[in-house]
């Protein structure tokens, strides 16, 4: 994170005219529920507003509500809650939970993010016990559902490493939907089919297969459910990008804050799923039309499947059991 630079290190009249501090001070005030922001620009030119107990009276001037001490007529304005989303590089054997069960007492994802407001925030979806990669976390629950809901059309995309040789016919399998069978109060409430699935082919020879998954749904262990369904179990799976945010730069159990570009570019990603949620049926309906798997899966023309061959640095160890209490990928 960047480091702050508190009050005793420069007047803090020349602090609040750095940009880079944060929002206009008018804005500040105005998201605090103070007045509008044009009465709340009189306000500050007038000499009414404080911040860290020097009067700003000079527009504009900048200010970071989190953690500078703003005052209006000499009463602090209130502190609302500031959004925050953080990206998280998962290890294996780390469950996405705020918590454990008292009886596993495993590492959580939050064990991990070591932020002041760590306390806060909560999975966006989640990433099962033995898969790496991307995860998001943040306290926006808006956007977090919009991100994993299937309506929305978000896309998560996934690098696999799968054991055995992966045909055509079983990439166009998997492209076109493989039925799963659906679990509700504990019991199996017979199979519907997955929505449509990107897949490209990495790199294969006789015994594995390099591959990338692009879907938006997020049923329980999906990923893993369906290539175990064509007979070539995961071997190693991660998630390398969720929408527009690819996870780059960031070492395994590492975490940093999302920059202003890429919270845009994940708001505008739900914007353009939800004016698209009415064409067509949703993958709900489309599920619901069958309630158990034909006899075969059927296929599509491979030309729809792409193909490239690209230097991958998988390693095809098995993956370790995964407990049985953890949760899937979402």
């Amino acid at each position: 994170m960047p480091r702050r630079t508190s009050d005793s290190e420069g007047d803090p009249r020349e602090l609040c005219r750095d940009k880079a501090r944060g929002p206009r001070l008018q804005r500040v005030l105005a998201e605090a529920g103070v007045a509008a922001r044009r009465v709340c620009e009189q306000l500050i030119e007038e000499g009414r507003v404080e911040v860290n107990g020097a009067i700003i009276d000079f527009l504009p001037a900048f200010a970071d509500p989190e953690s500078d001490r703003i005052t209006v007529d000499g009463r602090p304005i209130k502190r609302r809650s500031r959004k925050l989303y953080v990206m998280l590089n998962k290890p294996t054997r780390t469950i996405t939970s705020s918590a454990d069960e008292p009886e596993f007492d495993r590492r959580t994802v939050l064990d991990l993010v070591e932020h002041p407001a760590a306390d806060r925030l909560f999975p966006v979806g989640r990433l099962d016990y033995d898969t790496t990669g991307l995860l998001l976390l943040t306290n926006d629950g808006e956007l977090a559902n919009r991100l994993t809901h299937p309506r929305f059309g978000v896309t998560k995309t996934y690098h696999a490493v799968v054991k055995g040789k992966l045909t055509d016919d079983d990439a166009d399998s998997i492209a076109q939907g493989i039925y799963l069978a659906e679990r509700k109060a504990g019991q199996t409430s017979g199979a519907s089919r997955t929505a449509r699935v990107a897949v490209s082919i990495f790199k294969r020879d006789r015994d594995r297969t390099v591959l990338e998954l692009k879907l938006t749904e997020g049923r329980n262990r999906q990923v893993r459910r369906m290539l175990a369904a064509v007979g070539h179990p995961v071997k190693k799976l991660e998630r390398v990008a969720m929408g527009p945010v690819r996870l780059t730069g960031l070492p395994r159990g590492a975490w940093r804050e999302l920059s202003r570009k890429e919270i845009e570019a994940l708001r505008r990603a739900v914007r353009r799923g939800k004016a698209g949620a009415g064409e067509g049926p949703s993958p709900k309906r489309r599920r619901s039309r069958a309630e158990s798997a034909p006899a075969g899966q059927a296929s599509i023309d491979p030309d729809r499947v792409r193909r490239a061959v690209v230097r991958t640095g998988h390693e095809g160890d098995r993956a370790e059991r995964r407990p049985r209490r953890d949760r899937g990928e979402r």
